[in-house]
């Protein structure tokens, strides 16, 4: 997910707790352990490197910082932190920032993206591309939680927020239970198949490939697949002076379920067709030959 909805997830998991015999210092410590947490998986960014060392770019992002053996860690170093700002002791503040770690990697295992969730044991990106990276309805949720808590009485705000997390997660399994339909109806049709979910809910790409042809095809259980693109590849290149010349190449060809490879006059490159827009794809690492 992006910077704004984890953000808005630390927010919304705080209204969420009942807050009724908590002191001002404990109230400050909770909200600073959801917030933190909420965000603390994306601190990749923010040192400006991946777990390997290579320089950061946005499409290298989400690696190990985003594990699931990483949560209590971060758990750990959260509550810590929160003990030597607040004073606060109570080692429910350690569940509630396990709680939040947990939210922002198990949530961007939806996205497109992709998600070290598995490092350091496997370097596989798992992705469901069921949910946008940028959703819409989570917002309008956690914003319609936010109106109507405001209508209630100060210790029933919290069931308001806890409504909205379980309407969240209902979106989560409605979307994600149509990606799968439509996924195993693409499998029958391609040799890779990969989703990528619309900013409209129910909408879906489906990116699929068979032999040395891409085809991106907009797909939903309400509507008839509508083929936007089909692609071709070049998959009889030589790729091996594209990764000595570029290692990022090499990198972005791991982490992608699958490339379109690109030989043409002066040029060889790669790139996932996932994130195709307006005739070339943002993912695209290439040389000059």
């Amino acid at each position: 997910m992006d910077t704004v909805t984890h953000t808005l997830f630390g927010l919304t998991l705080y209204g969420a707790a009942n807050k009724m015999n908590m002191d001002k210092s404990y109230k400050r410590a909770l909200l600073f352990t959801t917030v933190v947490g909420s965000q603390i998986p994306d601190i990749d960014v923010v040192v400006n490197l991946t777990e390997t060392g290579r320089i950061m770019q946005q499409m290298w992002h989400r690696g190990l910082t985003h594990s699931f053996f990483l949560i209590p860690v971060w758990g750990m170093i959260i509550y810590l932190l929160s003990r030597l700002l607040f004073k606060v002791k109570d080692r429910r503040i350690f569940y509630w920032a396990i709680l939040a770690v947990f939210i922002h990697d198990t949530s961007d295992l939806f996205n497109t993206w992709g998600t070290g969730y598995i490092e350091p044991f496997s370097s596989y990106r798992v992705t469901f591309g069921t949910i946008s990276i940028v959703d819409f309805v989570f917002w309008f949720l956690m914003l319609a939680g936010f109106i109507v808590s405001r209508k209630k009485e100060a210790d029933s705000r919290y069931k308001v927020f806890r409504v909205v997390w379980l309407l969240m997660i209902a979106h989560v399994a409605v979307q994600s239970l149509q990606g799968y339909v439509i996924y195993n109806e693409a499998k029958n049709k391609y040799e890779d198949v990969a989703l990528a979910a619309g900013f409209v809910p129910t909408q879906f790409q489906v990116i699929g490939k068979k032999g040395n042809e891409v085809e991106i095809v907009k797909d939903s259980i309400f509507i008839k697949p509508q083929l936007e693109h089909r692609l071709v590849s070049n998959d009889e290149a030589d790729l091996e002076p594209l990764f000595e010349e570029n290692p990022r190449a090499k990198t972005l060809y791991e982490w992608s379920p699958f490339v379109v490879v690109v030989e043409e006059e002066g040029k060889l490159g790669i790139y996932d067709p996932r994130f195709y827009r307006n005739g070339e794809s943002f993912l695209y690492e290439f040389i000059e030959k």
